[in-house]
């Protein structure tokens, strides 16, 4: 059986977004999952959608989704703003995760400047899209095998 996965992707950064989103598509489609893609605008609004989605599977008779994968960049700037989006979308990401048992591939990269992210981003290299969405398979293997 496929699983079930809803990709969301944070556009703020266009291009990296891009370069993640090919990885994680890349690693589902390998695997066979089904995939769902949502975009929103900043690292900020992806733990809503999870939520969102979740909220609303609790009580739909269809099955929602197996697994989330959350992809977005984050660039430290002048201002401490780079702080706040970072633990807030780390901290809102665990949360639903031990919370609810969501499996969750965190691919939201959190970096100095645009050099770093590109280096991350691109599957020829770190690869954090498809890191994510890697992650998020392994966790929904783990998850079904303890019986959560």
């Amino acid at each position: 059986m496929a699983h079930k996965i809803l990709v969301i992707e944070a556009r703020y950064y266009e291009g990296i977004s891009d370069a993640l989103l090919d990885g994680a598509l890349a690693a589902l489609h390998k695997s066979g999952a089904e995939v769902t893609k949502v975009t929103v605008p900043g690292a900020l609004e992806i733990p809503h959608v999870i939520s969102y989605a979740h909220a609303a599977q609790k009580g739909a008779a269809k099955a929602g989704f197996d697994g989330y994968v959350a992809l977005g960049c984050v660039i430290r700037g002048e201002t401490t703003h780079y702080d706040y989006v970072c633990e807030e979308s780390a901290r809102a990401l665990m949360d639903l995760a031990v919370d609810h048992q969501l499996a969750i591939g965190n691919g939201i990269i959190t970096v100095e400047n645009e050099d770093q992210a590109w280096a991350r981003a691109k599957s020829d290299k770190k690869d954090k899209g498809g890191f994510a969405a890697n992650a998020v398979l392994k966790m929904i293997k783990i998850r079904n095998e303890l019986g959560a």
